[in-house]
């Protein structure tokens, strides 16, 4: 017998409510299949089943509130399943036990609030003899791919979810045969969306949704789930007064997207249309809100970069010899953030209602170019490490993002951001801010410029820096503090040594 128990909820967070349980006594369960969801104060976390068996007892009930690490409910060995659900009793819900000489595969575990995922490329074909372990296909959520492994050796009998197909959290990707048999082509309606065909909303909203649509009034047909079938979580809830004001705010209702002009054949024959990746669509839909909801304003700045790149060529052959990574200037400017952000608070706070939520740490957003699109991994606690350790871990980073490796984790709970454009050349730029934070450090390319230093004109190495940031709480003159005290830090880098 096997527990299952509430993971680990984010940092400061104790305690949730179970919201719904997808499974019920004398199931059958799959490993890594989604058995309830829990909801904290601000996301829904989803519970998959440590092992595979029958689900035996469940000890916290819909409605209950939970810690850490408690109790959640047991499974037990395979014997005993009651009979698996037909497939047009319950098309969406998880498989059943996979027959004997065959084993499911299922979607993995997509990350906290990714309820679903897109099946990019398949590495295999149907009759392929596959490794326990090796690479069958990859998905592509709104953040990152994820690849999934096979579960066990032996022949590829069956893909129920072609490429291109939409997958929810807990769908079955194809079936592995251990004997070599090979299974019939699925129902071409079956292939088109598996684990999707559901969408009406069978089951009831989360219980702390109902309660705070009944405190404030509000109609549910109103607001639409982000949940498992549409349901409606507490967080829909609570966004739908700011999704309201955002709508009223916009002056104008959105025009419906202007067709293209005809394109003459010659042109149109030379021409390729690629579908945008969801990385891609969720990118562009991001950066758009940022400018809709946030009252942005940009404000310049220029440092010299003599006493950074003088340190530096001084000491990064010894730091690379101790520390095994090189020294770039990239921990220079998360040092010299995280001292400004002590002086100027609100730059790392964010806006939650009518409230500023202050933060006394700096999780540290290093923006990221990779082949697929931006993404923003996040060094957490970055103003407690030291260089080397901001440098390893922006190295580390980096290199998952190239690959495509990052988890959904490490790219939440950001409260500031840093993006260097500088790497491709741009000498000047306007950075979005990366909500909810409130502030985003563009950096740019260093450049030998003119300068007049005590009455003479010296060439110096110049870079412009640029903080875009949220003038609902920061003010101008906390914006202008900040890039200043940035500016004095890295001129005099020893400061930063002496928290000056």
């Amino acid at each position: 017998m096997s527990e299952v128990r509430v993971p680990t909820l984010g940092e400061s967070v104790t305690e949730a409510t179970v919201a719904t349980w997808f499974k019920k006594p004398g199931d059958a369960v799959a490993v890594d299949e989604m058995l309830c969801e829990l909801e904290t104060d601000k996301v829904t976390v989803e519970v998959p089943a440590p092992s595979a068996g029958v689900m035996g007892e469940i000890i916290a009930a819909e409605g209950d509130t939970v810690g850490v690490d408690a109790l959640l409910a047991t499974i037990v060995a395979g014997e005993g399943a009651s009979p698996a659900p037909t497939a047009e009793a319950a098309p969406a819900a998880a498989p059943a036990a996979a027959a004997a000489g065959s084993v499911d595969v299922m979607v993995p575990t997509l990350g906290e609030s990714v309820t679903e995922a897109t099946v990019s490329t398949w590495f295999k074909a149907v009759g392929d003899a596959v490794a326990q372990d090796e690479m069958l296909c990859e998905l592509e959520t709104d953040k990152v791919s994820v690849e999934v492994p096979a579960p066990a050796a032996g022949v590829l009998a069956e893909i129920t979810a072609p490429e291109g197909t939409t997958v929810d959290a807990s769908a079955k990707l194809a079936v592995i045969s251990s004997s070599g048999a090979v299974a019939a082509a699925a129902p071409a309606a079956a292939a088109a969306a598996p684990g999707a065909a559901a969408t009406g909303k069978d089951v009831e909203n989360a219980p702390s949704a109902q309660k705070l649509m009944a405190e404030k009034g509000i109609d549910p047909a109103s607001i639409k789930g982000s949940g498992r079938d549409g349901r409606i979580m507490k967080e829909d809830v609570a966004n739908a007064p700011a999704a309201a004001a955002a709508a009223a705010a916009i002056a104008a209702p959105a025009a419906a997207p202007v067709p293209r002009a005809p394109v003459p054949a010659d042109d149109a024959a030379r021409e390729e249309r690629v579908k945008m990746t969801r990385l891609r669509q969720t990118i562009a839909k991001r950066l758009k809100d940022s400018q809709n909801t946030a009252a942005m304003l940009t404000t310049y700045n220029e440092v010299d970069m003599t006493e950074v790149m003088a340190l530096r060529n001084q000491y990064k052959d010894q730091f690379e010899k101790k520390h095994g990574v090189r020294l770039g200037f990239m921990s220079f400017f998360t040092k010299a953030c995280c001292h400004a952000l002590k002086e100027v608070p609100e730059v790392n706070a964010e806006i939650d209602g009518t409230d500023i939520v202050y933060k006394n740490f700096v999780h540290m957003g290093v923006a990221a170019g990779t082949p697929t699109g931006l993404v923003v991994p996040v060094i957490r606690d970055a103003d407690a490490m030291s260089f080397a350790a901001i440098e390893k871990a922006i190295s580390e980073k980096g290199k998952r993002a190239r690959d495509g490796k990052l988890s959904m984790a490490e790219m939440q709970g950001g409260t500031f951001t840093i993006s260097n454009g500088g790497v491709y050349g741009s000498l000047m730029s306007s950075p979005i801010l990366n909500p909810p934070q409130s502030g985003i450090l563009g950096m740019h390319k260093i450049q030998d410029r003119p300068m007049v230093i005590n009455g003479e004109i010296k060439i110096r190495p110049m870079m412009y820096l640029a903080l875009s940031y949220d003038h609902r709480i920061v003010d101008g003159k906390g914006a202008v503090t900040f890039l200043v005290r940035v500016k004095e830090a890295l001129e005099d880098p020893r400061r930063l040594l002496m928290d000056l």
